[in-house]
């Protein structure tokens, strides 16, 4: 039986003027209309969502901004990381313009962390910047992309490179929509939680250990991680807001897992974004461990954890060929943390202790990257 959230958690991320809280609990949809009433001036709104979400909750929400006095739009898009295109751009931007949507209306994101990133990439464009309301409807979106203002969309060049810095007005993190995921969508959105543990939180690492089935199941675990991963990424953004020093922490396990996305064609069959991570991160341990860095034990604990709540933890787990390393090596020279053309990467000392690690020989993660796919 799946235990019910007792209280409703509030995280404030305080970046001055453009300071905002995400509030995390049950039934906040259907409160959406008076929370956003209360702090957005415009009366008219337009909510973008895909084809998955939208009949599970876009009436409820529309239902709420009526009630408080809140005239809206909305446009679904396809589901899928394919939609973070320069095609669904125009498409969203169109609606905005035409619905005439002013600075002081809402822009509201009403979906996982695609919906997010390409919502709030429109407005941030569409005159010049207009309010926005992200309300994550996956895990994955709860406890990372919904929070910290990256928004973007793909390229055949690469994952995220092209976007702005566009911090939401407000993040409505509803737990109760995370009971209509599947447990693969789940799973990837976990990858995420146990990120902030493995950044700079060995405490929480364990925590989610000893108290992962109870994240699964609900109730107040899974509301605690969640809290906890949003004031984990509230604390780095405030300190680092534009990703120039410590926010490239938050990239942990990324960069290896932006190339295997990238060399499975974004294609959600073969792999979602949660699980490209969480290879990621035991390839950053193992990595770690192979340049002396890190004990190899390190590594080994992190591979267990992900494997036992059943995420993909090896390049093998992946569905079908990938390509030879040298194409795989293309895909992360393209990363965005490539700095004057040398490769960074982050790397660990050890549980909860990542660091940036500038300058990385592109030799050492080629041999790497030969020994874990021979091709």
């Amino acid at each position: 039986m799946t235990e019910v959230e007792s209280s409703e958690r509030l995280v404030h991320v305080p970046l001055g003027d453009r300071a905002y809280d995400i509030l995390i609990g049950r039934g906040l949809i259907a409160r959406a209309g008076g929370e956003i009433s209360t702090r957005i001036k415009g009366r008219k709104a337009a909510i973008i969502t895909d084809e998955h979400v939208g009949p599970l909750y876009l009436d409820a929400l529309m239902d709420s901004l009526q009630t408080d006095g809140i005239e809206a739009v909305s446009l679904s898009l396809p589901a899928g990381e394919k939609t973070k295109s320069f095609e669904h751009l125009m498409r969203v931007c169109d609606v905005l313009l035409e619905a005439r949507i002013e600075r002081n209306d809402a822009v509201i994101a009403l979906g996982g962390g695609v919906i997010g990133d390409l919502t709030g990439f429109a407005a941030g464009i569409v005159r010049r910047g207009v309010r926005f309301v992200q309300i994550p409807t996956s895990l994955l979106a709860q406890v990372d992309s919904s929070v910290g203002g990256k928004t973007g969309i793909n390229t055949r060049q690469g994952k995220n490179l092209v976007g702005v810095f566009y911090q939401p007005d407000l993040v409505l993190a509803d737990t109760a929509v995370l009971s209509s995921l599947s447990k693969r969508e789940f799973r990837a959105g976990y990858a995420e939680v146990v990120k902030y543990g493995l950044i700079d939180k060995p405490d929480f690492f364990e925590w989610l250990e000893r108290n992962w089935e109870g994240v699964f199941a609900g109730g107040e675990a899974r509301a605690e991680a969640i809290a906890t991963s949003c004031r984990a990424k509230a604390e780095v953004v405030a300190a680092d807001e534009r990703e120039l020093g410590r926010r490239a922490l938050l990239n942990l396990g990324h960069t290896f897992g932006h190339a295997l996305e990238a060399a499975t064609g974004y294609d959600s069959k073969r792999l979602v974004h949660g699980e490209g991570v969480a290879i990621g991160m035991v390839l950053a341990h193992q990595f770690s461990a192979r340049l002396n860095l890190a004990s190899p034990d390190d590594a080994e604990r992190v591979a267990a954890h992900l494997k036992a709540v059943g995420l993909p933890m090896a390049m093998g787990d992946i569905e079908g060929e990938l390509p030879p390393t040298d194409i795989l090596m293309e895909a992360i020279a393209q990363d965005k943390k490539v700095k004057g053309g040398k490769l960074t990467f982050i790397l660990t000392h050890g549980i909860g202790q990542s660091f940036v690690a500038d300058d990385v020989a592109a030799s050492e993660v080629f041999s790497f990257l030969q020994e874990k796919h021979p091709g």
